[in-house]
């Protein structure tokens, strides 16, 4: 092996032990990490069995259950934004969370202990969509407590967190599975995700340092609802939110297609499915530290833009395959791609607002709802006009429609920098 090879391999593993080490250096950060967890775990226990629970077990039909999760994302982006705008005017992130932790105590609670249809409806509508805000608060929470923090240190940090929600994915969902297997009900889903939520309580009122820095600081000026939505829908924000959109689409489409091609055109089974899905949410635990190393040597943009482009690769030769072995061999490269296009827009996305932690952290939220509509659109027309694999394929070309988007918008933002200081000289 040449010396530059090793030189690069023992850099590389030296960023992801200083990731590492500054994840506990920092209690405000490694409290977080912990909180990130068992969020992670609630949504782990209860998302692989959700329309299970809701249209087989208490009768729901199948478009009342598709309008119930489209609504219920609605809520879950309008709270993201409003908890955003909310502890950017406080100033502190403390109370908001231990608020939101109770939503989800009581939502996944309510379900297990009543399991009925208006139930389930309200949980789904309200508690549990207002506990999802969690995840942007936690991010928002971590900005404020870094802000002392050199670029590529929060670039590690944010890598590093959100390894560890990829790890509550993998390891939860076959935990809570392996647990109730042979149950009447997957209901009990429900109490193992009330409990973790009740663990997010207990971390942010007992754990979660008081009077961390970042707290008790003046809302900052135009902090008003509607000004706050205005910075969202700005020109300078809104389009590369949309390009980070399109891209995460394609994580999306896989989520529909993927099942779909393997028991179809691959000729795979439901255990294939199960099995492919825990080997690429492994693989992205090891991948999101190796973009994070890819980010702080170059730049968000690049390291955005490659994996992207690895996972379009991926689509279009997961549209091309033909049998099971097929897709088990695009493993490495769909846990590459995917590591990048989940991990790496966080710092992106928070930096379009840089100096509303909140409000720059809720754009995560609004990221996760316009990439799953917009994938809903791109699985509609493609199997309109073509097959499962035909739209794992359209799915690839959606994502380089945002990767160009993007690649056009940070030039004219770059342009237009240059034209400025051209004029002030």
């Amino acid at each position: 092996m040449r010396p530059a090879t090793i030189s690069a391999q023992f850099c590389k593993r030296a960023a992801m032990l200083t990731s590492l080490s500054i994840i506990f250096r920092h209690p405000p950060v490694r409290v977080s990490a912990l909180a990130i967890f068992l969020f992670g775990f609630s949504g782990a226990a209860t998302s692989p069995y959700m329309s299970l629970i809701g249209i087989r077990e208490l009768g729901l039909s199948d478009h009342a259950y598709s309008v119930l999760i489209f609504v219920a994302a609605l809520v879950n982006v309008s709270a993201s934004i409003t908890a955003g705008i909310l502890v950017d005017r406080l100033g502190h992130y403390r109370r908001p969370m231990i608020a939101t932790s109770l939503f989800g105590v009581a939502g996944f609670a309510m379900v297990y202990a009543f399991p009925a249809v208006p139930v389930f409806v309200l949980a789904m509508l309200v508690f549990i969509p207002v506990f999802g805000s969690v995840n942007s608060l936690i991010f928002a929470n971590i900005r404020a407590v870094s802000a002392g923090m050199a670029a590529r240190d929060l670039i590690a940090v944010n890598s590093v967190v959100r390894a560890v929600l990829s790890l509550s994915w993998v390891l939860v969902p076959g935990l809570v599975g392996a647990l109730l297997v042979g149950a009447p009900s997957m209901l009990p889903s429900f109490l193992f995700a009330s409990l973790a939520c009740g663990g997010c309580f207990l971390i942010f009122a007992f754990m979660l340092p008081r009077g961390a820095k970042g707290e008790g600081r003046a809302p900052p000026r135009h902090a008003a609802f509607l000004a706050s939505l205005g910075e969202i829908a700005s020109g300078k924000v809104l389009p590369r939110v949309l390009a980070i959109a399109l891209i995460s689409s394609m994580l999306h489409v896989n989520g529909v297609v993927l099942p779909l091609v393997v028991t179809g055109k691959a000729r795979g089974t439901t255990v294939d499915v199960g099995t492919i899905v825990g080997i690429v949410a492994f693989l992205e635990i090891v991948f999101i530290l190796f973009w994070g190393w890819v980010e702080r040597r170059t730049s968000a943009r690049f390291a955005i833009t490659a994996s992207a482009c690895v996972y379009a690769v991926y689509l279009v030769f997961l549209g091309l395959a033909d049998a099971p072995r097929d897709v088990y061999v695009l493993t490495l490269v769909a846990g590459l791609g995917a590591a990048g296009i989940i991990s790496v827009p966080i710092t992106y996305l928070q930096d379009l607002i840089a100096e509303r932690a909140g409000l720059g952290s809720s754009l995560i939220a609004v990221n996760v709802f316009l990439s799953g509509g917009l994938s809903s659109l791109a699985f509609a027309l493609g199997t309109a006009i073509s097959d499962y694999a035909g739209t794992a394929i359209l799915g690839a070309f959606v994502g380089l429609c945002g990767i160009v988007l993007l690649r056009l918008l940070d030039r004219s933002g770059t342009a237009a920098l240059r034209e400025a200081d051209d004029e002030g000289t």
